[in-house]
């Protein structure tokens, strides 16, 4: 990669774009991409929250942590939706309210939420 192509691959990460959306926007692979970033901050990526970028404090022992706080997580894999690697999807219709759903999963899920599940359950008691 030329100099001017780091800068600008540096910027829109910076940004908040996926490696795929910056291979895509740079045609170049995704795996220069990557590489790049790896190359650029091997060690310290690890030692500081993905999302707020604040230090984190490994546990001996345990695998290395990534986000400082599940808010932060689920923020990161709200927003990067695109890294996720979903193989097991299934569609339903949901046994209450008849509404087409899918679960992530879960191949006998009956029902779209909690809260038809629990109006389900509520109304076979009214019926015994």
């Amino acid at each position: 990669m030329t100099a001017a192509q780091k800068e600008n691959v540096a910027r829109l990460r910076e940004q908040g774009e996926s490696y795929r959306q910056i291979a895509k926007i740079m045609n170049l692979s995704e795996n220069t991409i990557k590489s790049y970033f790896r190359r650029k901050q091997p060690k310290a990526s690890a030692d500081v929250c993905l999302k707020c970028r604040t230090p984190l404090e490994h546990t001996q022992g345990k695998k290395p942590k990534k986000f400082c706080s599940d808010k932060c997580r689920m923020a990161w894999w709200r927003s990067n939706s695109d890294a996720l690697n979903r193989k097991a999807m299934y569609s339903f219709v949901c046994a209450h309210c008849g509404v087409d759903f899918q679960a992530y999963g879960n191949a006998k899920r009956k029902f779209c939420s909690t809260k038809c599940f629990g109006q389900a359950l509520a109304g076979r008691w009214r019926d015994a």
